[in-house]
């Protein structure tokens, strides 16, 4: 039994993503009643509705922004430990790439999703990988263990920053249960303005790393070979995105192409099952969460065979280099017309995605704290 605090920042601030993460972790460790005493610390906060999550989970908050306590913590270094806003603990989870000072006494666990911006350097805001550059490494080498997403990015770890392999476990995400197959229903095709017809979907923030450009072109391919099917975008505005939108009229996709920015947790399932084949040519995956999503949903998946998508994925997806337009336009093509194909695909997939639960890794997460605490 211990204090623990789990930095919760990015649950309260972001929606998808990380913060995803973090609140269904949080969710499925609620679950287990260990005696523990949960102190969730939120920065940047201003009032809005907090979730009760359970009696021994506290929060813990500050109007301080995390853009501020990365300047007092990361660039100017000054030593002011995090038990000042969180109170005595024995354990601190950084959830988000960065570990702040803490007291001699308490031990940290520090989570690292991907090296997106070291194995994809070009996809990368170039001010953000600047500081990722400095910060995450020395993280690491303060923590006193980490969690990786996925093994690919554990081999990341110990390939690029030379971590020790037996300070690094892989502690893998889950599918939440609401993700199934759901109906046609016009309301939400109404919402997000998507027309009554075929649609190839992908999810991700309209970045280079997810590869859209790619997509956009293997569609206009699919389009011209007589298939009548649009494509569906959903996720916020990144960076470096000019590119992607001047394929949409390089291709002459603009009535084909629907970016419908960022989807409401609720309406996630049915984007998933209405669409033909869900599409996930990413250049780089920490781990990869909407294939597995995708497939809970019914839905055929196409994704990438490097980092982690292969071992998400399984054998229940087509895979495809993401580099390469024929082959994605290939993938598409054969997923559209192949019912065979697809009936496996989709019976796969059911199964590939039962094997991933937040509760499972909830229970691995749990088993780590206590090993540190002890």
């Amino acid at each position: 039994m211990g204090s623990i605090a789990i930095d919760y920042t990015p649950a309260y601030e972001q929606g998808g993503g990380i913060g995803r993460y973090v609140r269904e972790l949080v969710a499925a460790l609620s679950t287990y009643n260990a005696g523990n005493t949960y102190k969730l610390f939120i920065s940047g906060y201003y009032k809005s509705d907090l979730p009760d999550i359970g009696e021994n989970f506290l929060y813990r908050t500050t109007k301080v922004s995390p853009k501020w306590f990365s300047r007092i913590w990361h660039r100017l270094r000054l030593p002011y430990p995090v038990e000042c806003f969180v109170g005595s603990i024995d354990l601190y989870h950084a959830t988000d790439f960065v570990l702040p000072p803490v007291t001699t006494s308490t031990r940290t666990l520090l989570t690292v999703h991907d090296l997106s911006y070291v194995r994809v350097p070009s996809s990368a805001n170039p001010s953000l990988k600047h500081y990722l550059d400095i910060v995450v490494p020395r993280s690491v080498h303060a923590a006193d263990f980490v969690l990786a997403d996925s093994l690919a990015t554990k081999f990341d770890l110990i390939d690029l920053y030379g971590v020790s392999p037996e300070k690094v476990e892989v502690l893998l995400c889950g599918v939440n249960p609401r993700f199934q197959y759901c109906s046609f229903d016009v309301t939400t095709r109404t919402k997000y303005k998507i027309p009554l017809k075929p649609y190839i979907f992908s999810l991700g923030t309209v970045q280079p790393r997810k590869n859209y450009e790619r997509l956009i072109e293997a569609t206009s391919r699919i389009r011209h070979m007589g298939y009548d099917i649009d494509l569906v975008i959903a996720g916020g505005k990144g960076w470096l995105d000019n590119p992607i939108y001047g394929a949409i009229r390089t291709h002459h996709m603009e009535s084909n192409v629907h970016f419908i920015g960022f989807a409401d947790e609720a309406d996630l399932p049915y984007l998933y099952s209405q669409a033909s084949v869900f599409a996930f040519p990413s250049l780089y995956e920490g781990f990869g969460l909407p294939v597995l999503e995708a497939m809970a949903c019914g839905t055929p998946v196409i994704t990438s065979r490097i980092s982690s998508l292969p071992e998400v994925a399984g054998d229940a997806a087509v895979m495809i280099d993401p580099y390469s337009v024929d082959e994605l336009t290939d993938a598409l093509k054969r997923v559209i017309d192949d019912s065979t194909l697809r009936d496996t695909l989709i019976a796969k997939g059911l199964q590939q995605a039962s094997k991933f639960t937040w509760e499972k890794s909830a229970y691995q997460l749990l088993d780590i704290y206590n090993r540190l605490l002890q």
